[in-house]
Order: structure tokens, then sequence, then C-alpha cells
């Protein structure tokens, strides 16, 4: 197949066999007619389920302190209690059917989109092993790997069932990232939907005149370093008249989507344009991701993609955040007679460490959840469990900020004592003052109120002044100002 390049001076053509060798060896496409006809047709069948239950949502993200509303719709689908952050903003997985847990769909469609999106999922990571050995980017000596030698296996069984067998090992730490089972065994992909139609405009790729871009230049963000991200393209049939009256962008047809990719930061080497058809798949290997930039140039159909990747959730795990209140509430102790509270420490080190996570919870856990507003009800109920148990060990934390105040209050510390605790408290709780009104500006924006009902924002927690349930105000200038009194 033709692959199509512009760069900026003229090169004979001859001579780009070279650098391509040099420059995007690491980007592997598997086309449509290499890939299992039953496959195709479920996955498809699941992007239609998807789109057909308005399970796919454009995201408001913030970019240099401002509110963007993406033009690609999108939805997070992978291991049960996963996140991934991109652009300030995490989302949330609907869960993949897996053993060991109950998941609820809203619906059975839904159930059944899912299920092809992980039989998906485990063929693009017995590909992707198969990539990485033939190039010698394994990273490991390893030469039996589960993955490979379930690779001939006939796909009639295959498509009946296998899930990864160790999905527990998704979880993993860095370092252990040079392994074939940590660059390709993806614990979620991003779903996403876009119909060029439909948009009011359309940026130009700036660098080797692409043409439209749905998507701009940029790396993928919060992966396990050197895995491989794996994606399946998806563009809805079109009629030929489409192509009627269109001039190629400098080489390429602008009926058809394309991947672009350049080297990062670098408009010297050539890009790259590698068009996409219904079905078609491409690997970004082994440090593609890290070393290249890429994007998407729309076409003129509607265009589904499942980019499947390692997300690093070391930190973005229900399981991780869960353990971090466990530390936070190992300082709080409950009197067995009164239910009284007080705090086991004051220590600044165990003061501090406790606030941390207190914002880390109301910050990147609940609001960051409910910013996303009702959209989650669309396809599950599975987050709103786990959700409700946070804002019981996040209000918890309210109490303990309300008891560390009172201490330093009391006055019977030194005031050297005193000082120690409130530098340590002051700085989080101004972040927690500046982050709150962050969020509620964000949730007013006129973006926000422009979202159909469903997906507005909703600011969560919020409580008025006179609340008796809450210790402290949500506004904690007052707050603020009488330690900083204090501490003069």
């Amino acid at each position: 197949m033709k692959w199509r390049v512009r760069r900026f001076s003229t090169q004979d053509r001859a001579e780009s066999g070279t650098w391509w060798k040099t420059a995007y060896s690491k980007l592997l496409l598997r086309k449509a007619d290499k890939i299992p006809q039953e496959l195709h047709h479920i996955v498809q069948e699941a992007f239609l389920t998807l789109q057909k239950h308005d399970c796919f949502f454009q995201d408001l993200v913030r970019i240099k302190g401002k509110d963007f509303l993406t033009p690609v719709s999108r939805i997070l689908i992978g291991n049960p209690g996963c996140t991934y952050k991109y652009l300030n903003t995490r989302l949330f997985t609907v869960p993949w059917p897996m053993e060991d847990y109950e998941i609820k769909y809203c619906h059975p469609e839904l159930f059944t989109a899912c299920k092809a999106l992980i039989k998906l999922n485990d063929y693009l990571n017995i590909e992707a092993v198969q990539a990485l050995q033939e190039q010698n980017l394994s990273g490991t000596k390893e030469t039996e790997d589960t993955a490979v030698t379930d690779r001939e296996q006939d796909f009639s069984n295959f498509i009946k069932g296998s899930l990864l067998e160790d999905q527990s090992s998704l979880y993993t730490p860095r370092n252990d990232c040079t392994s074939l089972k940590y660059k390709t065994s993806y614990n979620l992909t991003l779903l996403n939907y876009m119909d060029p139609l439909q948009m009011p405009y359309l940026k130009q790729e700036p660098y080797f005149g692409m043409g439209n871009m749905a998507v701009s230049w940029h790396h993928d963000e919060n992966l396990v370093e050197r895995s491989t991200v794996a994606v399946y393209s998806y563009s809805c049939e079109g009629s030929e008249s489409d192509k009627v009256n269109e001039q190629d962008v400098e080489g390429r047809d602008p009926a058809d989507w394309h991947i672009g990719l350049k080297v990062a930061w670098d408009i010297k080497t050539p890009g790259l344009a590698i068009p996409l058809h219904p079905g078609d798949c491409y690997f970004m290997l082994d440090d593609l991701n890290m070393t290249h930039q890429h994007c998407v140039l729309a076409g003129f159909q509607p265009r589904f993609s499942s980019t499947h990747r390692m997300a690093e959730c070391s930190t973005g795990t229900v399981e991780y955040i869960f353990g971090q209140c466990e530390v936070a509430l190992h300082n709080l102790q409950v009197d067995s007679d009164s239910a009284a509270l007080s705090l086991k420490s004051l220590e600044v080190q165990v003061v501090k460490e406790v606030e941390e996570i207190h914002n880390k919870v109301e910050f990147e856990w609940l609001r960051q959840f409910w910013f996303q507003g009702k959209r989650y009800r669309k396809c599950t109920d599975w987050w709103f469990e786990p959700m409700a148990k946070l804002e019981e060990f996040w209000k918890k934390m309210e109490f303990m900020t309300s008891l560390v105040l009172g201490e330093v209050g009391k006055g019977e510390r030194t005031i050297e004592q005193r000082n120690k605790i409130i530098s340590c408290l002051l700085p989080l709780l101004t972040e927690r003052q500046e982050l709150r009104k962050e969020w509620t500006a964000r949730c007013q924006c006129q973006l926000a109120m422009s979202l159909p009902e469903e997906q507005k924002p909703k600011c969560h927690p919020f409580w008025k002044d006179d609340d008796p349930s809450m210790p402290l105000p949500y506004d904690l200038e007052e707050v603020i100002a009488n330690l900083q009194t204090l501490l003069e």
C-alpha cells in the first residue's frame, strides 16, 4: 500500500525508504483483511450499540487554565475500578466483563458490547506480543510466553472465550515494564467517535500540510513506560460520490481517515500519513509513543476507534485510593462509650500526610467523578457504590481537619509546636480553598451549562455553612485568616 509523506524540501522518492526504516520502524499497520471477520463483526456492532445507547461523551477538559470541549466523543472501558487521566480529566472505566466481578449493565446489549471489546483486547494483546518479538523489542529473553503459544489457536475457539489469564497483573509498577506482559496486557481502551460533518471547524495540520485534524499532535499520556498502544479503526462506509470535487491534500485523499506521525519536536524529518480503512489496526510499538507524536487526520465519514492502552494505574485505581484513605483514617480514633472523635497523633508529618490524602480524595476523585455529571448511569451503576464509600471516608477527614484546628486553638502547646502545625496546615488548606473555587467556577462556566442535562457537571461535595452534618464551612477563607493570625 502507498504511505504518503510530505517533506519541506523536495527529495527523491527512492530516498524515503532510508528515513522510513530509521524514523518510523516501530509503527505497524495490520490491514483489515488480516483480521478475523468474526471479530470485525462483533466489534463494529459494539461501536454501534454504544452509540445507540448514547454512551459517547465529549469531555470538558482543562488546558493551561482554560476549559475546552473535545471535538471527539469518548467512553473508557476496561478493568473494574481503573481510571485514566488525560488533560487534567480523570475518566472512570465502564467495566468490561471479568471473573470475580459482579457488573450490572443498564441494558443486555451493553454487556454484549463490552464483552466484544475485551475479546478485541485479547486479540490485540496477542498481535502486539508477536510484533514485538518479530522486531526483537521484547526486552526479555523469555521465549515461551503463553500469549504467543496461544496465537495459533483456531479463532472460533478464541472468540468463545478467554479473558486474559492473569488480570491482577495488569496493575503493574513502572519498573516492571520491560517484560512482554507489561508492554501489551492492556487494562483499558479509550473509545472515540467523531462525525466530521457535524464539526463547525477542524484545525489544519500546521507542519506538513496534511489537512483537517480530528485530534492534534500529541503523545498519549499516563501509560506504562515503553508499552505498546494498539488501535482498531472503523470509519463508516461512504459512497464514491463523497470523493467527487475534492482534491488531494498534498498527496493524501481527504476522504479517508489517516493516522499522522512525526518525530517529537522535529518538523525537519518528513511526517507520515497512513490511510486507515474500515477495520484496519495499527500498533505503536515499544517507545514510539515517547519518541514520536501522532495526530488523527479527519476523513469525510463518521469514525469509531478503540485505543487499547497499558495505563499507568499505580495511583489510579479504587484499590489505591481506598488504601490511601486507610492510611489517613488510621490517625482517627473513636471512643467506644461516647463515640467522641479524637486524633491519635498531632505530629507534623502525620497531619501533613492526612491532609494531602484529604485533598487527593476530594479533587482527584470525588470532584472529577461528579464533574462528569450522570454520564456513567447510561452504562452501569458500578461506580456509585465505591464513590459513596469514598465520600464517607472524605467526610471523616473533614472532621479530622476540624480536630486539628481545635487542638491548635486550645493553646496547650508551645508557640513553636503550634506554629509548626499551622505552617504545615496552611498551604494545604489554601490549596483546598483555591481548588474549590476553581471547580465551582468550572461547573458554572458557559461550556458546562451548554451540555445536555445528564452530562452537566455537578459541584459535589457542596454544602452551606449552616449544614449541621459538616464540621467546617465550604468556604475556608475565614479559617485560613484565623490561622494566619495565630501564626503572626
